[in-house]
């Protein structure tokens, strides 16, 4: 059975860092349109500082986690930024003194951390958020264990969510106060979570 283990997160990390160069301002700009244009910067400023952070141990996942969630709330004082710091806690409470971890625990991981941010952030399914971008990847990856079939799947998920939510408008956020206006524009936390995922695969 396929798993991953510290070098692989870190990994990810750092091939997510690389990306936001050229994704910052992609990012800002599809946030300027609903928002404050800061998302890509944000995220930039946070994912650079988790790539920085020293992992607790080389052999423990959780720990890995847990340092980079901490990395995150410090880097951070917007919403989503808060948001991806409860989302990576609770990676590092489900993988906690673990050395490897099945890839088959990815589904019930980002369905845990979809749940904590729901319930941190207020926001429901189907406000048109990150957090249906996340859904969908969770409900792609249900029993998958090979590492090529789960980012495929996950790159496909989120696409398929943007596409899904293209013509609806957003219900939560900054972004609400422009009701039908954000009908046929991408809520940048969706957008943001499509971009890095077809990055790191």
């Amino acid at each position: 059975m396929s798993t991953f283990a510290v070098k692989d997160v870190k990994a990810i990390v750092s091939k997510a860092a690389a990306a936001m160069v050229e994704l910052e301002q992609e990012l800002n700009a599809a946030d300027a349109k609903l928002g404050d244009g800061d998302t890509g910067g944000m995220l930039a400023r946070v994912i650079s500082a988790i790539d920085k952070a020293a992992a607790a141990s080389d052999e423990d996942v959780g720990a890995c986690f847990s340092a980079y969630a901490k990395a995150a709330a410090v880097a951070t004082g917007s919403s989503l930024g808060t948001l991806f710091a409860t989302a990576l806690m609770t990676f590092a409470k489900g993988t906690k003194g673990h050395e490897a971890v099945p890839l088959s625990e990815l589904a019930p991981l980002f369905a845990k951390a979809r749940d904590a941010m729901m319930a941190r952030g207020g926001a429901a399914l189907g406000d048109k958020t990150v957090l249906d971008a996340i859904d969908a990847v969770a409900r792609a990856l249900e029993g998958v264990s090979d590492p090529l079939v789960a980012k495929r799947l996950a790159v496909e998920a989120t696409q398929a969510a943007l596409l899904e939510f293209h013509g609806r408008p957003n219900k939560i956020g900054r972004a609400r106060m422009f009701a039908d206006q954000t009908i046929g524009l991408d809520d940048p936390g969706m957008l943001a979570f499509a971009k890095l995922c077809k990055a790191v695969a």
